[in-house]
């Protein structure tokens, strides 16, 4: 295959993967989705990580059809980041797209689920001991010495199951066999304290080394001792020689010279003959060593490479399988053939769960061909089988917030990850329509948002629309035309799809296939802050209640002609309204406890 038919390798790209990986290897990157080689190879992070995406699961990355469903996806896919043992287990996550084929899904699902359960069930003594094993395994670049410490870090941990199977495979014994040999070895030299033999004779020659350097003293030293003669002299050269270098009486003997014309000549002599043995005795004992390490590591080699690959693949769903622990997530069924279905029982938003420390009330909504009958207490129906929904109500009542629920529920199921719900139903789309609200108001808004989100519905295939405040970028009477038109439009393409609105009333008669639901706010906080009940009602018009705002504006007043023009304001939505709404602030106030 040539580099140009991968999306976004033009002809500069491909001159620079071939000048510095060569062909095969860039070709190699990109199919495993490295994005570690393309980027040091010099293409930019962010360059690399959109090629892999298009080139790994390119079909997938068809269905964000909207700028906003892509802002999601990479959402989603920078919280999962975070929760990654590796830089490369990071980098093959931000390459996960949403898959194509179900069975694909599913697969994906079983190893993720498999994992989060085994590391859930292991004491945290022995998280941490793998979490650390795989710390190091950063740390040094992902070499293969790194790579068998954590294999056998998870062989200690005993995780046996699911994704983990392929570590309780490998045999033990050989693995520290081979461990040893990696810690031994460093790019064909033997490092210190892998053989004493060896260890003893570089001691001795760097004995050697400082005896040449400081000859003139060492024969001031000895002098100093009171030796006075020839044989004196050598006699006390030879015991210190023995003793400092640990080297045989035999050795020192044969390198002392039998010519020299004074004391200087016959320390040098020694030494220079000492050093040239040394290095010959080190140079062979260390090629003696590492033949037979490197033997020991081509005996362990196809250990040794299972190690590697599966210890990078573990990485991946250990990875993957933090995330849905973290965040409680659970399998999504998936619904397919005739029927098509988005659901959420008790779901939770990702981003909001991502900033906040305490729990994130969570929602129930359905769409389609759902099996949902259980719902909160206080909402009186479970929702109908309507495919499409206008959702009304208050401001900042977390409609937007269902929106992208919605939108990273579906995510998640399609590229094979748990979802944050007690349960969910969903089926694959062909198209992600997410578009969130745009407080610009001109003809070219209009136009490049119809341009976004018209033409999936057009193209056939499964299509989810969830669009919110359509109205914001036109005129209320024209948007209001427009909108019943895309609801139409989706009712009549058998799409999927939530329509955020506060022109619901402008909007009849929708098709029979569409239903309104409503959140609502239910009055201020003792703090004044809006109280909302997130979970919508079901065919029911919501409020957007604008008499608690100007409650609040009022309670807030800093002085008495800021309050009278927000009492004007409360003569337009109702004075009663307005001081029953702070009357029951105050009343909801805690006791003082003075």
């Amino acid at each position: 295959m040539r580099l140009e038919e991968y999306w976004g390798v033009g002809p500069k790209t491909r001159a620079l993967l071939v000048e510095q990986l060569g062909r095969e290897r860039a070709i190699r990157a990109i199919e495993g989705g490295d994005v570690r080689a393309l980027s040091e190879a010099g293409l930019a992070r962010g360059r690399a990580t959109r090629i892999l995406r298009r080139a790994t699961g390119g079909d997938g990355m068809e269905v964000l059809a909207t700028s906003d469903a892509r802002a999601a996806y990479k959402d989603l896919l920078d919280l999962a980041v975070e929760r990654a043992v590796t830089d490369r287990a990071a980098d093959r996550i931000r390459v996960l797209t949403p898959l194509s084929d179900r069975d694909a899904m599913e697969d994906r699902l079983d190893d993720v689920l498999a994992a989060r359960n085994a590391w859930a069930d292991l004491p945290e003594a022995d998280r941490e001991t793998v979490l650390e094993a795989y710390e190091r395994y950063d740390e040094r670049d992902e070499s293969e010495h790194a790579a068998v410490e954590a294999a056998l870090a998870l062989l200690e941990a005993g995780v046996d199951s699911g994704p983990f199977a392929t570590i309780a495979e490998l045999e033990r014994d050989g693995l520290v066999e081979a461990a040893d040999a990696l810690a031994a070895l460093d790019d064909g030299r033997v490092r210190e304290g892998a053989d004493d033999e060896l260890d003893r004779l570089r001691t001795g020659l760097g004995t050697v080394e400082d005896l040449d350097a400081n000859a003139l003293e060492v024969i001031e030293e000895l002098r100093a001792d009171g030796v006075r003669d020839v044989a004196g002299f050598r006699d006390a050269f030879e015991d210190r020689l023995v003793s400092e270098t640990a080297v045989t009486i035999e050795g020192v003997r044969e390198a002392m010279p039998t010519d020299a014309t004074d004391a200087t000549d016959f320390v040098a002599g020694t030494v220079r003959t000492l050093r040239q043995d040394l290095t010959e005795a080190i140079d062979e004992r260390e090629t003696a060593v590492a033949s037979d390490l490197e033997a020991t590591l081509e005996e362990r080699r196809t250990a040794v490479d299972r190690a590697v690959e599966a210890v990078d693949d573990i990485a991946l769903h250990l990875s993957l399988a933090r995330f849905a622990l973290a965040y409680d997530c659970t399998r999504p069924t998936f619904v397919g053939g005739d029927d098509a279905a988005v659901s959420i029982v008790e779901a939770r938003n990702l981003t909001l769960a991502a900033q906040h420390d305490g729990p994130v009330q969570p929602v129930t909504y359905a769409l389609g061909d759902h099996a949902v009958t259980d719902v909160p207490t206080d909402v009186e129906t479970p929702p109908g089988h309507e495919r499409i929904a206008v959702l009304t109500g208050a401001n900042s009542g977390g409609k937007t917030t269902l929106l992208e629920t919605c939108c990273q529920i579906v995510l998640l199921a399609m590229m094979g990850l748990p979802v944050p719900a007690e349960r969910a139903e969903v089926t694959p789309v062909d198209s992600l329509v997410f578009h969130r609200r745009h407080a610009s108001f001109n003809a070219g808004v209009l136009e490049s948002t119809l341009r976004s989100i018209v033409p999936p519905l057009s193209a056939g295939g499964r299509t989810l629309m969830l669009v919110d405040e359509f109205e914001a970028i036109t005129e209320p009477g024209s948007a209001a035309d427009l909108l019943h038109g895309l609801v139409t439009l989706s009712v009549d393409r058998d799409a999927l799809g939530v329509f955020v609105t506060h022109l619901a009333d402008d909007l009849e008669p929708l098709p029979p296939e569409a239903r309104v639901d409503g959140i609502f706010a239910e009055g201020l906080s003792p703090d004044l802050e809006l109280l909302v009940d997130y979970q919508p009602r079901f065919d029911t018009v919501g409020r957007s209640t604008p008499e608690f705002i100007v409650s609040r504006l009022v309670a807030n007043a800093s002085d008495r002609r800021e309050r009278a023009g927000f009492e004007t304001l409360a003569e337009s939505v109702g004075h009663d309204v307005v001081q029953r709404t702070l009357a029951d602030a105050r009343w909801n106030e805690p006791p003082s406890s003075e």
